[in-house]
């Protein structure tokens, strides 16, 4: 049986081997998402420290309400960065379950 450590340690080895798989998956999807944040910027005059939190915000389905598009299109652009950052959740906790069990799978 293997200690906690070693379980932990087996977890991020699986874990990093299976994202340097998905990365170009990951990667174009953190871009995507930045880009179309940046769009969002622009349209509402925001800054771009502020596009890039409200991208992170949106995509994490975190949406604090402290800045909010007002324009229909710039809405429209929010709900595409929202679905796109489910599935990157989705992706990263399929992930995290698949290295976990390859982790676990002689225990």
């Amino acid at each position: 049986m293997a200690t906690n450590a070693e379980m932990r340690r087996r977890f991020f080895r699986y874990f990093w081997r299976h994202l340097q798989v998905i990365w170009p998956i990951v990667s174009g999807l953190i871009g995507f998402q930045l880009v179309l944040g940046a769009v969002i910027g622009f349209l509402e005059r925001w800054s771009v420290s502020e596009a890039i939190y409200f991208t992170f915000v949106t995509a994490l389905t975190i949406g604090y309400g402290d800045l909010a598009p007002k324009r229909i299109a710039s809405r429209m652009i929010a709900l595409v960065i929202a679905f796109s950052g489910i599935l990157l959740m989705g992706l990263v906790a399929a992930l995290g379950v698949r290295s976990l069990q390859e982790a676990t799978k002689d225990e």
